[in-house]
C-alpha cells in the first residue's frame, strides 16, 4: 500500500516495553480519484507507524506540515476501548517537501 500526504499532527514518539522505537505521525490524503467515468474528491486522515530503528532517523525528522510518500501494510489497531481503526505500519517513508 502506497499513500501521499501532508503530515498534519506532531508525531508522537515512544518506545515499547520492549525497547522498540515507535513512531506515530498522522497524514491526510488528498486527491481527485475517477470512478465509473466521474472525477471524485478522495479525503483520508490515516495514522501511520513507524517501528524500528531502521526508519526512526527518518521519522525523527519529519515534522507538521512536511509532505511524505508512505509504503507499508495496513492493519487494524484497537484502542482501549475496544474501538478499531486501520493504520499503516511504514517500510519505507519518502519525504517529497
Amino acid at each position: 500500500t502506497v499513500i501521499h500526504g501532508m503530515i498534519c499532527r506532531h508525531p508522537e514518539h515512544s518506545e515499547s516495553p520492549a525497547g522498540i522505537p515507535h513512531t506515530v505521525l498522522t497524514i491526510e490524503h488528498r486527491s481527485m480519484q475517477q470512478e465509473a467515468g466521474f472525477n471524485r474528491q478522495a479525503y483520508v486522515r490515516m495514522q501511520v507507524v513507524v517501528s524500528g530503528t531502521e526508519l526512526q532517523q527518518q521519522a525523527r525528522k519529519l515534522m507538521l506540515g512536511h509532505q511524505i510518500k508512505v509504503s507499508g501494510f495496513l492493519n487494524r489497531h484497537q484502542n482501549r476501548s475496544g474501538q478499531s481503526k486501520l493504520v499503516l505500519h511504514a517500510q519505507q517513508i519518502e519525504q517529497i517537501s
